[in-house]
């Protein structure tokens, strides 16, 4: 008798494939309602769902969490809203000069900050339309954002971790576990017939099939879903 294959026993959520409630514990986001004033980097913070050291800010609206800009301190005095260009201020973008450094961008504006929170990341202020500001991504493409949306300047903090190896799959290991990602990953081929649909070395040449547009995740192993099917006349 065949089992689940590791795609459709992830799609089912059972617990050995949920991420820990407790990893995601700190909410990378901005106060909705964020005041012009002086905020206090409280204390940096490790969190092992995040690949950057977060930031507590303690400000007149409470303590929120952001990404830790490189070279931020404890006790270090941010700008919020003002007119000041400086690494950690929290500025909207229309306010923030051409090819300036910002990260923890918001997609619009009050919803907490959406874009660009991985360490080392960051995106430059490319230009000014008539309906927002231009942004150049990390991915080198052009967004275009609204001009109340805010941002923080400077560079995420962390930009080095990937530049260390591993070493010993133990380690890797524990980094994967701890946001809950699947590895080792299997090649489908290389598994059982009874594990996998591509498994065994037999039947390498099948004829292709046509998966049904709604099947779940499972069912479309292997399989394409076309717009169209047959010969066009």
């Amino acid at each position: 008798m065949g089992k689940r294959i590791i795609t459709q026993a992830r799609g089912k959520g059972g617990f050995a494939y949920r991420v820990r409630r407790n990893a995601y514990k700190y909410k990378i986001a901005y106060p909705r309602s964020l005041s012009e004033q002086e905020a206090t980097v409280i204390s940096l913070v490790n969190s092992t769902a995040h690949t950057a050291p977060l930031a507590k800010i303690r400000a007149k609206e409470g303590d929120f969490y952001i990404p830790a800009f490189k070279g931020m301190i404890e006790k270090q005095k941010i700008k919020v809203l003002g007119k000041e260009i400086k690494d950690g201020n929290i500025l909207k973008l229309k306010d923030i000069p051409i090819k300036t450094r910002v990260y923890n961008l918001e997609s619009r504006p009050n919803d907490g900050g959406k874009f660009i929170k991985t360490a080392g990341s960051y995106a430059t202020v490319g230009r000014a339309t008539e309906t927002g500001i231009v942004l150049i991504m990390p991915s080198k493409k052009e967004k275009e954002f609204l001009g109340e949306c805010r941002a923080t300047i400077g560079v995420i903090a962390g930009s080095g971790r990937l530049d260390k190896p591993a070493v010993k799959a133990g380690k890797m290991f524990y980094i994967k576990k701890s946001r809950n990602k699947l590895w080792p990953r299997t090649s489908a081929v290389k598994m059982n017939v009874i594990d996998h649909p591509f498994g065994s070395g037999r039947g390498k040449r099948i004829k292709s099939k046509i998966a049904k547009r709604n099947a779940p995740p499972g069912r479309r192993v292997g399989h394409l879903r076309p717009r169209r099917t047959g010969k066009r006349r």
